[in-house]
This record gives C-alpha cells, structure tokens and sequence, in this order.
C-alpha cells in the first residue's frame, strides 16, 4: 500500500514542477525591469532578490540528492548573487537553469532512490523529503511573487478573465 501511495503522488510531481516552473517563468517575463528593484518595504526581498532566492535555493536542495552544484556558485562571489543579478534577462536565465536542473535531476532518478537518506541542516532525510521541500520552496515563493505584481498593477496571465 505504501508503495501505491508514493507512486500516486509522485505521478503528480512533475506535473506540478511544470505548473510552478510555467508560472514562475511568466511572472519573470511580465514583469518589466524597472520592477526588479521594487521591494514592498525596507528589508524585505526585491522582485529580483526572490527569483534568485528560488533559483539558488533549487541549486543548494538539489545539491543533497545528487546532482553536483554548478561550478560557478562553487566561487566566493557566488554568495551574493542574489542580491548582484538584478537585470531580468539574467534573472529569467538563473530561473529557468534552476527549474530545468531540477527537472532533468527529477527524471534520471532510478528506483529506489527517492527512501535514499540524505543529511540536510543537520538532520536525516529522504530524497523524496528534498524534492518535496523543493517543489513547497518553489510554491511559496511563487505565491510571494503574484503579490509583488499584483503590488506593481500586474495580473499574472494565468489569473486573467
């Protein structure tokens, strides 16, 4: 029965990953570069600081499954990326490079990989624990960016009547 379960939700999975990545990647494409510095108070993320967030948080979770980190947020200056990429372009590219890792890492897992234990922030974990906490970390995110938008006059196309 167990294995029914995970085999349920894990064929919802990589449909979801395709609505968050989908979404995401639109609400970078709409939103225009003057609003990438925009941040609804002092203290809190920019537009462009929370779709590095994500972008860097998918690299770093993924990173305890398997795939290695990408070589260039391997460097020292790579600990400020989320706060030095502010340009759309390169923000968008960071986003979508994140998303698809975490797409192609989702679809070379091989059975039984998922129940792997792995250590992360001092606690043991299973695989299929990261991929979940990866795919909530995208959500909320997602979630924060609608209000950014809706805060700067942008309907997310999906919302649209």
């Amino acid at each position: 029965m167990k294995d029914d379960l995970r085999e349920g939700l894990w064929e919802g999975y990589d449909g979801e990953w395709g609505r968050v990545s989908r979404q995401l990647t639109a609400l970078a494409e709409v939103m225009p570069q003057d609003t990438y510095l925009w941040r609804p108070a002092s203290g809190l993320r920019s537009i462009s600081e929370v779709f590095m967030h994500n972008a860097l948080a998918n690299f770093y979770l993924l990173s305890f499954t398997g795939p290695q980190m990408p070589q260039d947020l391997m460097s020292p200056e790579s600990k400020d990326l989320e706060k030095t990429v502010t340009k759309k372009a390169d923000v968008i590219r960071w986003l979508e490079r994140s998303l698809d890792a975490v797409k192609a890492a989702r679809a070379n897992l091989k059975s039984g990989d998922l129940e792997r234990k792995v250590k992360i922030g001092g606690k043991e974990v299973t695989v299929d624990g990261v991929y979940l906490r990866i795919i909530v970390h995208a959500n909320e995110h997602m979630g924060q960016l609608v209000a950014y938008a809706r805060m700067n006059g942008i309907v997310p196309s999906w919302s649209e009547k």
